[in-house]
């Protein structure tokens, strides 16, 4: 039978196993055999004289097995996509073609679903889809109006969650177009459908809340601002009805959203001049102020009705003006050009997201009468043999001159991918 001894030497403690260790009953001193010179560390012999693994010894000279030290998992990068368009504007035309829509359907009211079905695919496609709904709601059976106070069908609500949209904005210059009673219509119409939204509240606490939407456990921040409410005042009683476009405000929101666990943050704004393709100096300038804070990523930019560059400052990106995603504004082929804006956001050190990727997707309008009014994937309606030759043409000068109007004269190496 073997014996296993330990022997304290000073503070360093020694185990040694069997006829690894004699003692010399003569001398008392300690020879080891040269079986023991192996340079592999001590351990514990198990079956068939396999070693089992390395000896932790305790302060009492006893051996036991080091069990292995669990290794941290491996870091891997996480990302999204986010789809973003222009405004949605609901003139009479539009609401007027829902209202056949639906009736070639077989049912009364409005169905607004087909007017966007052409690009669904592309919406629903992206783990987060936002739109901006300008005009605030009616009520159901109405009256509803368009310019200058808007009151729409609020049936475009449910029709925007079909296609796929995820949140909208609804910060506008038509946002109090319909006072206290049409910010509620239109936010109760979009939770009814289920769409998030950001930029009017119903109550102090809610403009109070952070919005943040969870993406897979990626938690993305927004807010909404826009310049001018044309000529309206919110009610004394109710400053927190929609939010005005004051950088220091946008900022103090924005950093609640990222104190609230925000990974991501986007900024809506609706600003500009209307139907201008070139970004005005408020723009610019509060473009670099509001992407030099920590607190915001991104910028989507709404309200001059006609596209506007995309264009990466830093490496962080603007889009200026994303035309109208929907409209009736058949006055000039500009404003029936719109964008569907596609980014890649990743995770480029622990939890740490950026911009790696953006890309353009042109739309066009169809308001001819040629064919139901649609908004349309330009690039692909203008290779579609069967659509007609002229509906063709249309689609592809559109998507020439989105493409064009995407570029910033002043960084036009820095603009995005246009599909198609």
């Amino acid at each position: 039978m073997q014996c296993r001894r330990a022997v304290v030497l000073g503070t360093t403690t020694l185990l040694l196993l069997g006829p690894a260790f004699l003692a010399s009953a003569n001398t008392g001193r300690a020879t080891t055999s040269r079986a023991t010179t192996s340079r592999r560390p001590a351990g514990v012999t198990g079956p068939a004289g396999q070693t089992t693994g390395p000896l932790r010894i305790d302060s009492l000279g006893i051996g036991e097995p080091l069990r292995p030290t669990p290794s941290a998992p491996a870091w891997v990068p996480r990302s999204f996509t986010l789809l973003a368009s222009g405004d949605v504007l609901l003139h009479a035309a539009l609401w007027r073609q829902a209202a056949a829509d639906a009736r070639a359907a077989g049912h009364h009211g409005f169905d607004f679903a087909p007017l966007f079905g052409d690009v669904a695919p592309l919406v629903q496609a992206a783990d987060l889809s936002i739109c901006h709904l300008e005009t605030p709601v009616g009520r159901p059976a109405g009256p509803f109006t368009g310019y200058p106070v808007f009151a729409v069908p609020p049936q475009i609500a449910p029709a925007l969650r079909r296609t796929g949209y995820d949140a909208c904005s609804t910060a506008s210059n038509h946002s109090l177009d319909g006072g206290a009673a049409g910010v509620r219509r239109t936010l109760d119409a979009l939770d009814a459908a289920g769409i998030r939204h950001t930029g009017t509240a119903r109550n102090a606490a809610e403009a109070a809340k952070p919005t943040i939407y969870d993406i897979g456990g990626i938690r993305v921040g927004h807010v909404a601002y826009t310049f001018s409410f044309n000529g309206l005042t919110e009610p004394a009683t109710k400053p927190w009805l929609a939010n005005q476009l004051d950088v220091t405000a946008l900022l103090r929101e924005a950093h609640r959203a990222r104190a609230a666990g925000a990974d991501f943050v986007i900024a809506s704004i609706h600003w500009g001049t209307e139907y201008r393709h070139e970004p005005d100096a408020l723009q610019r300038r509060l473009a670099r102020k509001v992407l030099q804070s920590p607190d915001v990523d991104l910028i989507l930019g709404h309200h001059a009705h006609v596209v506007q560059p995309l264009v990466r400052l830093g490496s962080k990106w603007v889009a200026y003006g994303l035309g109208n995603h929907v409209s009736g504004q058949a006055f000039s082929v500009d404003t029936r050009d719109g964008v569907l804006v596609r980014f890649t956001i990743r995770e480029t050190e622990p939890e740490r997201f950026r911009v790696v990727a953006a890309e353009a997707i042109p739309t066009w309008m169809r308001l001819d009468g040629s064919g139901p009014v649609r908004v349309l994937d330009a690039a692909r309606c203008g290779k579609d043999p069967r659509m007609p030759a002229r509906l063709r043409r249309d689609c592809q000068a559109s998507w020439r001159r989105t493409a064009h109007h995407l570029k910033d004269p002043a960084a036009p190496a820095a603009g995005p991918d246009v599909v198609g």
